[in-house]
């Protein structure tokens, strides 16, 4: 019996095996993953010092051309939300205040991008690939913290110019600052985080997802109007859902040293009292056509810029390797 056994076996090591190889073969591998992955292959070296600068002009100048081009749509908006009962706005002096902005938004934005890339690229290393979304909100929260030091001063001194208080940014600043301190530049910071933090978070997060899904859906890299349509539909959505606390930190910010309103509570509850829950609509169609606009805008430069100075990188063409999407 020993012979016929010892056959057996060499029978089913020779057959059985390979069988069992194409079964295996015909099996799905691939774990469920429930956001957008990234290819492997676009991995590269960690520069931190390379994308913090490149973060940093890109941003800047997205920024820049977004602030400028889209400008009145942001007054009206402003003068909407600043608007008590129904009174209706102005429509003269829409630069209002523009040359002084930039003045804050280009560091703002640098700042922003700067801070936004080199952090989402670590967080990406170090998360699981099918939470690429959790470093997308995380990077985005980051990012819009470090720039809220810069933005608060800058937003203060634009709407309070928007609304007509001041005639210029110097005047502005050197009056806040004489008839309500220091603090006064920062006037709705808490109310500014609470809206800046999480529409960055989500904005960003929604963009990445979808310009990594679509990108693999396409097996290509996007091309600029591709980016600007995903832009624009990630701002205007964000822009949407984020109204209510725009229009509190607007309240807060123009109110002075009038103290119409004790905090973000109190504000909530005195719109909702004094002009009914719609007020916290207040400015929506212009809010979400000015992100929706801008949001194509900002994307389409930045990622237009991002690749124009990686082409300019003196060993990119060594460092690359052909992409297999």
């Amino acid at each position: 019996m020993g012979p016929i056994t010892l056959a057996v076996n060499a029978k089913n090591s020779l057959v059985a095996p390979d069988a069992s190889n194409r079964k295996m073969e015909n099996l799905p591998m691939n774990p469920r993953k429930f956001f957008a992955s990234i290819n492997k292959e676009e991995e590269k070296p960690f520069d931190f010092f390379r994308i913090l600068f490149e973060g940093v002009i890109a941003g800047g100048t997205a920024g820049v051309v977004v602030e400028t081009a889209l400008y009145p749509i942001d007054t009206i908006k402003t003068r909407l939300q600043a608007a008590q009962g129904g009174g209706r706005i102005a429509l003269k002096g829409l630069y209002s205040g523009l040359a002084g902005n930039l003045a804050g938004v280009l560091p703002a934005s640098a700042v922003f991008v700067g801070v936004y890339e080199p952090t989402k690229k670590k967080l990406l290393k170090a998360i699981p690939e099918k939470f690429s979304a959790v470093a997308h909100l995380t990077a985005g929260a980051i990012g819009g913290f470090a720039a809220s030091l810069i933005r608060v001063p800058t937003e203060v001194v634009k709407q309070r110019m928007q609304t007509g208080q001041f005639a210029s940014p110097p005047d502005a600043v050197r009056l806040i600052v004489s008839k309500e301190g220091f603090k006064g530049l920062y006037a709705g910071y808490g109310s500014f985080l609470l809206r800046d933090l999480p529409f960055d978070a989500i904005q960003f997060c929604i963009y990445e997802q979808l310009r990594i899904g679509y990108k693999k859906a396409a097996r290509r890299d996007l091309n600029d109007p591709e980016n600007a349509i995903i832009g624009a539909f990630a701002g205007a959505l964000t822009g949407a859902i984020t109204t209510p606390l725009d229009v509190v930190k607007t309240r807060l910010m123009i109110q002075g040293s009038s103290n119409q309103y004790k905090g973000i509570v109190d504000c909530v509850q005195t719109i909702v009292r004094e002009e009914g829950p719609q007020a916290l609509l207040k400015g929506i169609g212009p809010r979400v056509l000015w992100i929706g606009i801008g949001g194509s805008i900002f994307f389409g430069v930045l990622e237009s810029t991002k690749r124009y100075l990686e082409q300019r990188r003196p060993s990119s063409h060594q460092n690359e390797m052909p992409k297999q999407e």
